[in-house]
């Protein structure tokens, strides 16, 4: 269970290069224990890659790993073997190429046309291949990132009273860099892409509670972020009911 731990770096640092590095460290200590093939035969991506640390982490298992975001963050000790210029909201993702395994961690939330990737995203995987994506639903304790509290007042409000109350900088602003995401919403979405089967639903740093992604409405306060296992295979499916 990682969410004491971020919690903990969070009020020492705040959400630093090391707050993300522990995140994407223990992302890729739950893919290798879900039974992912972490090796230098697989291919992966790294979408949304941001600074790059979850794609790094995974080329420190031998994985050859490319990255692509909307514009190139890398930090420069990251060696990529592509880097791609890419709108997940609107590009041909299949342009990209089709990988074993691809990763996009933290960036649903920041987009503003998910259907569109969701219906997709089939288009990166090889037969078989592995979608891991992960967010920060709406309504969790953190749906607001950093006005988080006050969101509770609406996305058309929140960030507004954080402003008056807080008089602080903010990052995010809703309907521009940061949209409403539900766990219910974005399951049907996949579901209704037969090419992608779900393969299991998890709180992401605290995947030993994963009944609670079971159980509609109180999931959505409940999962701090929300982490989805899924597929690519034809006829489509789910093999985990939430």
């Amino acid at each position: 269970m990682l969410i004491h731990k971020l919690f903990l770096r969070y009020f020492k640092t705040g959400d630093d290069a090391g707050f993300f590095l522990m995140q994407a460290q223990d992302a890729v200590d739950w893919l290798g224990k879900s039974g992912i093939a972490l090796d230098g035969g697989t291919s992966a991506l790294d979408l949304g890659c941001g600074y790059g640390q979850l794609g790094s982490e995974l080329q420190k298992k031998g994985c050859l790993v490319s990255f692509a975001d909307v514009e190139d963050l890398l930090l420069p000790d990251i060696q990529p073997e592509s880097f791609s210029i890419v709108d997940v909201t609107r590009d041909d993702l299949g342009a990209i190429g089709t990988y074993d395994l691809v990763v996009f961690s933290n960036v649903l939330e920041h987009i503003s046309r998910p259907d569109y990737f969701i219906a997709n995203a089939h288009k990166l995987l090889n037969p078989g291949g592995k979608l891991y994506l992960s967010w920060v639903n709406w309504l969790s304790p953190w749906g607001g990132h950093h006005f988080s509290g006050f969101h509770y007042l609406g996305p058309k409000r929140g960030h507004l009273v954080y402003d008056r109350v807080m008089k602080k900088p903010r990052a995010h602003t809703p309907y521009v860099d940061l949209f409403p995401t539900s766990i219910g919403a974005t399951l049907e979405m996949i579901r209704m892409n037969p090419e992608l089967r779900i393969l299991t639903v998890i709180p992401r740093y605290y995947p030993e509670l994963r009944f609670i992604t079971r159980i509609p409405v109180l999931r959505e306060f409940l999962t701090g972020n929300c982490a989805i296992l899924m597929e690519k295979v034809r006829g489509g499916g789910d093999t985990d009911s939430c």
